[in-house]
């Protein structure tokens, strides 16, 4: 019970990092699975394919980037932005491969970040994203938000 009352209160991002191949796939399935009981919303899932739908819980809404022919990853922000506008109840969003599905590169975190941190404030959403890099390649910004690092 503490833990829904505290996730209620303070709006999160959280950052799994690692290269290519460290399992942060498997970290970004399980913790979207274990939010299911605990949240009151909607769940989204971002991937670049549906490769993992049947890992995860059906309460998931799992959405195949890579089916909507983004340009830019202002393009992408504007899609996630359309996402929440859709939904209301969405409470989490999950992506999986930031740098790949947003077609960013390492210097455009920062503008991401800061861009995914006041939709998660204003709209009260809890963001879990991971980034094919190491820790010390982000930015100051994006790595407050690191919890996991393979």
């Amino acid at each position: 019970n503490y833990m829904i009352h505290y996730k209620e209160e303070i709006t999160m991002i959280q950052i799994i990092v690692g290269e290519k191949g460290k399992g942060k796939t498997k970290y970004l399935l399980q913790m979207a699975n274990e939010a299911v009981p605990k949240t009151r919303g909607n769940i989204v899932y971002l991937d670049k394919n549906y490769r993992h739908m049947y890992e995860l819980n059906h309460k998931i809404r799992i959405i195949n980037v890579s089916e909507f022919e983004m340009e830019s990853y202002k393009e992408f922000l504007g899609f996630i932005s359309g996402i929440i506008s859709q939904d209301s109840d969405v409470h989490e969003i999950f992506i999986d491969g930031l740098l790949k599905l947003g077609q960013l590169s390492l210097e455009q975190t920062e503008f991401a970040i800061s861009r995914i941190e006041r939709m998660s404030e204003k709209f009260n959403i809890n963001f879990t994203i991971s980034i094919s890099c190491k820790k010390e390649d982000l930015s100051e910004l994006a790595q407050k938000y690191v919890t996991i690092s393979l």
